[in-house]
């Protein structure tokens, strides 16, 4: 997955959900680049505004779609794809992104009502996007779908229960949902980045870690950030756009072969 990789979306349709945020817009951007219709999906109206306002030098002529939903609300989901669809005229690839990291904090200390949160997005909102793309690949003979899952699903991070048992079951219902949707031509992939920075992200999971007072990271959160990049083999973060590179890649046809994977992208690890 070099970064100069390319790969021809022209003529294809993507919808990417968390459009306003971090990676959602770093795939948008990838994904336009090569020649893909683009909408945009989040629950956040004037983000969804400027990503898509940025998009326009590099949309290659194509129209740039967003749509203000709530991946929480299961007929809002059913019925803004379907919307999305109608306008667009057809879907080939869903990167189910949309995502919430929660509260840093000892398990013991855990709030609940954050617990629900990072489930109802993370987890329930996921499905509500993988069923209703599902639906809707069916009808056009198949597609793809990647899950945005996490490094914290494979090796559940200290201070992160909610983040970690959430992505834990995005992994789950990726190997679950390739092996029901194969039958319809339906490829459905997961993703897993590690350490992504700089942003904010990273950011507000550095400064959050060091506030927790846990005998894995320093209450510097300078010193927390060296922590962690010295807990990758590569010794370096990767970047927004390494992670679209990982989507391009899974939704392409150099990838038609692959469906219920988890491409983990972890520096070396």
């Amino acid at each position: 997955m070099s970064a100069t990789a390319t790969y021809n979306f022209q003529g294809k349709t993507i919808l990417i959900t968390g459009g306003a945020g971090e990676i959602g817009k770093a795939t948008a951007h990838r994904f336009a680049a090569n020649g893909a219709t683009i909408v945009l999906l989040d629950i956040n109206e004037i983000g969804l505004a400027e990503v898509a306002e940025g998009l326009k030098d590099k949309a290659c002529g194509n129209p740039v779609y967003t749509v203000r939903c709530d991946v929480t609300d299961a007929k809002e989901v059913t019925d803004m794809v379907a919307i999305a669809v109608e306008q667009v005229g057809q879907l080939d690839y869903v990167f189910n992104n949309a995502g919430y990291q929660g509260a840093f904090a000892k398990t013991d200390e855990y709030p609940e009502e954050d617990f629900q949160k990072v489930i109802d997005i993370n987890v329930v909102g996921v499905f509500h996007i993988l069923k209703a793309a599902a639906r809707q690949l069916r009808k056009t003979g198949g597609g793809a779908i990647v899950n945005m899952a996490s490094h914290a699903g494979v090796d559940g991070p200290p201070n992160m229960l909610a983040y970690a048992a959430s992505k834990f079951a995005v992994i789950g219902m990726t190997q679950t949902a390739a092996k029901d949707l194969a039958p319809y031509g339906i490829r459905v992939n997961a993703l897993s980045p590690s350490l992504i920075g700089p942003g904010f992200m990273w950011t507000r999971q550095t400064e959050l870690q060091a506030g927790v007072g846990s005998q894995y990271f320093d209450a510097d959160p300078k010193v927390v950030e060296q922590q962690m990049i010295d807990s990758v083999p590569l010794r370096r973060l990767g970047s927004l756009e390494e992670v679209a590179n990982g989507v391009a890649f899974l939704m392409s046809d150099e990838a038609s072969y692959i469906t219920g994977f988890n491409l983990d992208i972890t520096g070396g690890q």
